[in-house]
């Protein structure tokens, strides 16, 4: 197996966290690819030596990489190993922007049960999208 396999840059995993484990190396291997950090055509870890990276259960990446499978982000290759699908990154990408649209009906919907109408809600988009700008304004009480 090529050295470049075994060195993937994934973010610590949480046991704390709202998302099982599985689901969050899905979402990390997702953001890698979308961004071209993990390239189409690359090879990926086996089972055995993600789960060891990770300090995971083989059970739990193969979990993630059957779910990546399935939404055509990686191709499993019986006797040549799992790679970055061609269409990985546009896979990626386009689950990515229908997660933000589903995001943003979420809020539109609270903004709605919250009592705010169509301008504020706009405004305070507005707000959010100067903010995430500027990415030293955090503090939402500087408004």
């Amino acid at each position: 197996m090529p050295e470049d396999v075994t060195t993937l840059q994934l973010p610590p995993l949480s046991t704390g966290g709202s998302a099982p484990l599985y689901q969050q190396i899905v979402e990390a291997i997702r953001r890698e690819v979308a961004s071209g950090r993990i390239p189409a055509g690359r090879p990926m870890p086996s089972f055995r030596v993600l789960a060891a990276q990770l300090a995971v259960s083989l059970i739990t990446v193969k979990r993630a990489y059957e779910e990546l499978e399935r939404d055509g982000i990686i191709l499993r290759h019986q006797g040549l190993g799992t790679f970055v699908a061609p269409s990985g990154a546009d896979r990626s990408r386009s689950d990515r922007h229908a997660a933000a649209v589903q995001a943003l009906r979420s809020a539109v919907r609270a903004g709605r049960e919250a009592g705010l109408n169509d301008g504020q809600l706009l405004e305070l988009l507005k707000r959010e999208l100067a903010d995430s700008a500027q990415p030293a304004r955090h503090n939402l009480g500087d408004r």
